[in-house]
């Protein structure tokens, strides 16, 4: 390894920030099963003496309002795209409290953030173990997408929203769930229009994605299509639509002069779908593993909620850390 990529290696225990595009995310390096280096647009920090810092507590404090509250100033103050520079960082004032307290606050957030990293290894395994089950199907039938489920549009609801009542689901939501920049509407809308955890959500324009959605009870955005399965499992039709997610995202890649997306005829295009004998074959494990899937993902949303309502007022001080450890049981 060279000596420039070598100070670039990624080392258990690093620190690192996104300081470009989505700019503040951070994660502590557990471990490094393979050789990897960290790319441009992240900054990595690396503890010299842990008798003075924790370096989990140092990613506790990227996630704090002190660090956003002088982060963003820093990024206002550019008209390029979001970005924040290592002198930057390098600049910004750290409320440093002594290494036992640091300790304490790491090990209460750094739990809550093991469990949820526990739950999305489990969710891999059962992801990887149902796509096997379904691939070892025998599909000899070929039917139209559209007529297995219903696809219900999602309506404009970020216009004329009012900051509270439902969660506006877009697709920044599809992958990062309810967050700060979440759009809150509390406009009536009809029960096709809403999605509870457990639903399937298929967005058809931007960044293609199939998924379930496991928040609150929110409102699907256009571009989003609520599916609805025509007495078919629902774990079958999410994997039919994974299915076919390579050809529509080729559909997509070819609407060189707009947004990438499908269109409604396309989900006309046959899919091929077992037997009602092999379905039932495998249903009862396929549901089992489709409802344990949601219970983890509810529970790691009611984790990062816990975590992330602890983590401004530890780091404050204004929670004393034996009362943070009782409420996060």
């Amino acid at each position: 390894m060279s000596k420039g990529v070598g100070r670039k290696a990624v080392q258990p225990g690093d620190v690192a920030l996104t300081t470009k595009g989505s700019v503040g995310r951070a994660a502590l390096v557990n471990d490094v099963p393979e050789p990897a280096v960290y790319s441009p647009q992240i900054c990595y920090f690396r503890v010299l003496d842990d008798r003075v810092l924790n370096a989990q507590f140092l990613l506790c404090w990227f996630r704090s309002e002190e660090f956003w509250s002088q982060a963003s100033y820093l990024m206002s103050a550019t008209d390029m795209a979001p970005y924040l520079s290592l002198k930057d960082v390098g600049n910004l004032g750290v409320n440093l409290p002594d290494l036992a307290t640091q300790t304490a606050i790491a090990d209460v957030l750094g739990a809550l953030d093991d469990k949820i990293a526990a739950n999305e290894r489990q969710l891999e395994r059962n992801l990887r173990l149902r796509v096997a089950i379904f691939e070892s199907l025998y599909k000899p039938l070929c039917v139209p997408m559209s007529e297995l489920a219903g696809f219900v549009n999602g309506r404009n609801f970020t216009k004329d929203a009012t900051g509270s009542g439902r969660p506006v689901i877009r697709i920044a939501e599809l992958n990062n769930g309810v967050t700060a920049s979440t759009v809150w509407n509390d406009v009536q809308a009809g029960e096709n229009s809403i999605a509870r955890a457990g639903d399937i959500l298929f967005a058809w324009s931007g960044s293609l994605t199939v998924t379930r959605w496991s928040g609150v009870e929110g409102l699907v955005n256009q571009h989003i299509f609520k599916v609805l399965p025509n007495g078919l499992p629902d774990w079958l039709v999410f994997h039919l639509l994974l299915l076919k997610l390579a050809d529509y995202k080729s559909i997509a890649a070819d609407k060189a002069t707009t947004m990438g997306h499908i269109q409604r005829g396309h989900l006309d295009q046959p899919v091929a779908l077992p037997t009602e004998t092999e379905i039932a074959r495998v249903n009862g494990l396929m549901t089992a593993l489709w409802s344990a899937e949601l219970s983890l993902r509810i529970e790691n949303a009611r984790l990062a909620a816990t975590r992330d309502a602890l983590l401004p007022e530890l780091m404050t001080g204004r929670l004393t850390v034996s009362i943070a450890v009782a409420a996060a049981r």
